[in-house]
């Protein structure tokens, strides 16, 4: 029998599987073929052909956790970890735009060990480490666009007069980077600090005093707490005119990577992953460079099959 937890569900597939197929290929084939989240918890058995061994997979709450054991007159017991146990390790993907150019970076820390400069970011905690190790090297610069996001989920939801307010006022600061779009950053500079400055000198004052008209645990002042707290951070787009008032760039460079994580639940490995990384770089690098992605990849790889000598050039007869 399966020594598992009361309350567990215990999957067995009727038919048999390739046993070469590792965790990440069993997890795979039981989204596709089963239907069921290999991340839900629940116990998946898998059977060879010669249905003398079998292979489980479950999550169990850090990783996903494969083992395999031989049947012994026809029952099993869940195997001891010398038996056989494989994890997946979670890793993240994450993009850098240094100028004009995208960077892979694994992990940013690593990339970013030696780089002095601005550094414009969403809230993630990492970057806040880094930056409190760094904070003469690194000073940070936050994101507009998601404190407007909080705001706009509290306006959408129904009756919210401060997060509409707060959606206006931002408003204004996004009417006049549309005003300078295209210009030098030093022209983009001294317009932030004649329009942009007084604008958000108000806005520090308003959300502080509708901090203080609101209760205390309410979702509105934790969003005002949130934006007041990386004010600093916020404003920092006054004084510099190379920086952007959101990391919205980044955002659309990682959108068709956050839709298809459902679709590509594994990289295979680290090198897969790596694998992964590059070829975002690529794709990004073509967008920013006007140039159609498909088109180079498919020229790209052309190139490098035929030089290899793998294949023959074609000749017109």
């Amino acid at each position: 029998m399966i020594g598992i937890g009361s309350g567990v569900r215990v999957l067995v597939a009727t038919k048999p599987v390739d046993f070469r197929k590792g965790a990440d290929g069993l997890a795979a084939l039981a989204k596709e073929a089963l239907g069921q989240d290999p991340f839900s918890g629940t116990v998946i058995v898998f059977r060879a052909r010669r249905a003398d061994r079998v292979k489980i997979i479950a999550w169990d709450g850090s990783g996903l956790v494969m083992l395999w054991k031989a049947l012994d007159e026809g029952s099993f017991k869940w195997p001891p970890i010398s038996d056989g146990v494989m994890k997946l390790s979670t890793a993240e993907l994450a993009a850098l735009l240094d100028g004009l150019d995208w960077t892979r970076i694994h992990p940013p820390e690593d990339v970013l060990k030696d780089f002095n400069g601005v550094l414009q970011t969403d809230g993630y905690s990492a970057y806040k480490r880094l930056a409190k190790d760094r904070p003469n090297a690194i000073p940070l610069a936050h994101c507009w666009s998601h404190v407007r996001r909080r705001f706009y989920d509290l306006a959408k939801g129904g009756s919210a007069p401060i997060a509409q307010q707060a959606i206006a006022k931002i408003g204004e600061l996004y009417a006049i980077e549309a005003e300078i779009r295209g210009q030098s950053a030093e022209q983009r500079r001294a317009q932030r600090q004649a329009k942009s400055r007084p604008l958000v000198a108000e806005l520090e004052v308003w959300m502080m005093d509708q901090l203080k008209a609101v209760p205390g645990r309410s979702p509105m002042a934790e969003t005002l707490r949130y934006a007041l707290g990386h004010w600093d951070g916020l404003g920092r787009f006054l004084s510099d005119g190379h920086l952007e008032l959101d990391t919205n760039t980044v955002e659309r460079a990682m959108r068709p990577i956050a839709l298809n994580r459902k679709n590509a639940l594994f990289a295979g490995g680290d090198e897969g992953g790596e694998h992964w990384a590059i070829l975002a770089t690529l794709i990004e690098c073509c967008k920013l460079a006007a140039v159609e992605p498909k088109a180079y990849l498919t020229d790209v790889l052309t190139r490098l099959v035929a030089d290899s000598g793998l294949i023959a050039p074609v000749i017109p007869i």
